[in-house]
């Protein structure tokens, strides 16, 4: 504005001049110095007139400069505008990065730092306001503002803890330099708030508190020692006189020690009881005195709690699955005592069922309760707990291929038990033969079958391989038609077949347990280059006593032919005959 009004000053002299000059200088043309002075007067003119171009020249510079800077301010102005529409327009859709310090929400950052996000500005600030606070010494004069080209950084203990940017400053509606301030006072407070807690005045406190708690802790400890030893002799003399053993009919089912035992163990679960109760409470309480372990405390507590509180609460909530258990297994449970009752009847031939055998019922019983277990096991499987669940079932599944596995002889045996039951080949009591085996059934169950010989060994078979032997069964064949009791003699053949005949058959008739009737026979088998082979046969019902009867019949025969005088000859006798004496007993030589 100064160079514009010299221009304008210096315009008008130059207006005046020329025209003072020229009304002046006309009664003068004509002299020399009239000349000279006019020749000054062109000079100082084209230097005016010099100096006014420079003057024109700069003006119009001026005015572009006036014109630039205006429209720049202008622009700026509207610039400034424009942002702060959108930031009005971004604030009530952007909730901003927090920055949040143990549990509060101390500010929140909108725009980013250069390069680095908002939620990585609050984050990093995070970290140091939360270091600072745990420093065990802390001097708050430490905090200041300091102002920088483009941000305002909030300085503590040397270290900057947040840089303000203007887009801050626009986002928070004020400069960035007051919201600077602002947030540094708001992190100040902060930082003394979280020192409190973990300062050094507070570390020497929690120590001091801990060190009570562990002395009492550790003295409530003995006194409870000592006090369950005391208790423990007295309770041992008076208990001990008062125990009797508990008798159910006959049986002594606890006796004096092991009631004495038992009262024992009683005893050392109360006092641990007790020490547990103690700790439950010292530890938690221990554990919140410093603030980085307080969160321990419901942690700890948890480890206790929750498992009890789970427990209960499936319980609880197990409650009507577990009726509808129960009322499963009560009505299998009296349907199966009826099933028992009728097959007792069976056995006992009160009930009779035509083409059902008697001792077809226990079995029949037994196949019936195994089919009704399974369906009640069946109905009850999903409503056990987690039974749904992939683990249970991975289980389950484990467990049924091992058992499939695992049990292939023993089902095998199993069902030749069951075969066995209906087709009736022997029961308890009768006297078989399988293979070499021969002897009288003891025992007899799904899975083997027990046989004792006459040497009174107990011979163990499996029903598999039972089943697949061709059995002899004595006892039936005794009680239905008779056992034929057989045996061979070989006579030579000077002797009459009549006469042998006659022998055998009197020798068959004196031993105890051969049957009158039907007569005993005799049958001629083999007529050999050197002897005769003779066989008597006669008839037994009495199966167990098999091999007494052979004993006595032999010995018998023996007698018989020695009092007639007869000789039992074999080929090894006659090769060797040669002049030798009769081989008999000497008295029944003539």
């Amino acid at each position: 504005m100064k160079r514009l009004l010299q221009y304008s000053i210096v315009s008008l002299l130059i207006w005046i001049t020329p025209v003072s000059l020229s009304a002046q200088a006309l009664p003068d043309t004509v002299g020399m110095e009239g000349d000279s002075l006019y020749s000054q007067l062109n000079s100082q003119i084209q230097d005016l007139s010099s100096q006014l171009q420079d003057m024109n020249m700069q003006n119009i510079m001026l005015q572009e400069e006036l014109q630039r800077t205006g429209r720049k301010v202008m622009m700026d102005s509207i610039t400034q505008a424009n942002r702060m529409h959108l930031i009005d327009s971004l604030r009530s859709i952007t909730s901003g990065a927090p920055l949040v310090v143990d549990g509060d929400t101390l500010l929140r950052l909108y725009a980013r730092n250069g390069g680095i996000t908002p939620e990585a500005r609050v984050k990093a600030a995070e970290e140091i306001i939360a270091s600072l606070g745990h420093r065990l010494t802390l001097q708050t004069d430490t905090f200041y503002v300091f102002e920088g080209d483009y941000s305002s950084d909030i300085m503590a203990a040397g270290e900057v803890v947040l840089s303000i940017t203007d887009i801050d400053g626009l986002w928070a509606g004020i400069s960035r330099t007051e919201l600077a301030a602002d947030y540094k006072d708001i992190i100040q407070a902060k930082v003394e708030e979280i020192h409190d807690e973990y300062g050094l005045r507070r570390k020497l406190l929690g120590l001091l508190l801990a060190s009570i708690i562990v002395v009492a802790q550790v003295l409530l400890l003995k006194f409870t020692n000592r006090f369950f030893y005391h208790w423990k002799k007295q309770m041992i003399s008076r208990v001990m006189r008062r125990l009797n053993p508990l008798v159910l009919k006959d049986y002594e089912f606890l006796n004096i020690h092991m009631q004495g035992m038992i009262v024992m163990t009683f005893y050392k679960f109360l006092r641990y009881l007790v020490i547990l109760f103690q700790l439950f409470i010292s530890i938690p309480l221990l554990f919140s005195i410093f603030p980085e372990t307080e969160t321990m405390t419901f942690t700890v507590l948890g480890y206790i709690w929750n498992p009890f509180k789970d427990i209960l609460f499936s319980i609880f909530n197990y409650i009507p699955k577990l009726c509808q258990i129960v009322v499963i297994w009560f009505c299998f449970h009296y349907l199966l005592r009826l099933i028992r009752y009728f097959a007792n009847e069976i056995e006992s031939e009160n009930l009779k069922i035509t083409g059902f055998y008697p001792d077809w019922a226990q079995p029949s019983y037994y196949i019936l309760r195994v089919l009704l277990y399974s369906l009640m096991i069946v109905m009850i499987w999903p409503l056990l707990p987690s039974s749904d669940s992939q683990i249970f079932q991975g289980v389950s599944v484990f467990i049924g291929i091992v058992v499939s596995l695992g049990s292939t002889s023993i089902v095998g045996n199993l069902m030749a038990g069951l075969v066995m039951t209906y087709m009736r080949p022997f029961r308890i009591g009768d006297y078989i033969k399988v293979n070499d085996t021969v002897g009288e059934v003891i025992e007899k169950t799904v899975l083997v079958t027990r046989i004792r010989t006459r040497k009174n060994e107990v011979i163990t078979i499996q029903n598999s391989s039972l089943m697949g032997s061709q059995t002899s069964n004595f006892t039936v064949a005794a009680r239905n038609y008779g056992i034929i009791v057989h045996t061979k003699v070989t006579i030579g053949y000077d002797e009459p077949w009549q006469k042998i005949k006659d022998i055998m058959e009197s020798a068959a008739l004196a031993t105890p347990g051969i049957q009158r009737k039907p007569r005993p026979f005799m049958m001629i088998t083999a007529l050999d280059d050197f002897y005769v082979e003779y066989e008597i046969n006669a008839y037994t019902n009495d199966a167990v006593k098999l091999p007494a009867v052979y004993s006595e019949l032999h010995a018998n025969l023996l007698r018989r032919f020695f009092e007639e005088g007869v000789e039992i000859m074999s080929p090894h006798i006659y090769a060797r005959r040669d002049g030798i004496d009769l081989q008999m007993p000497e008295s029944f030589k003539k």
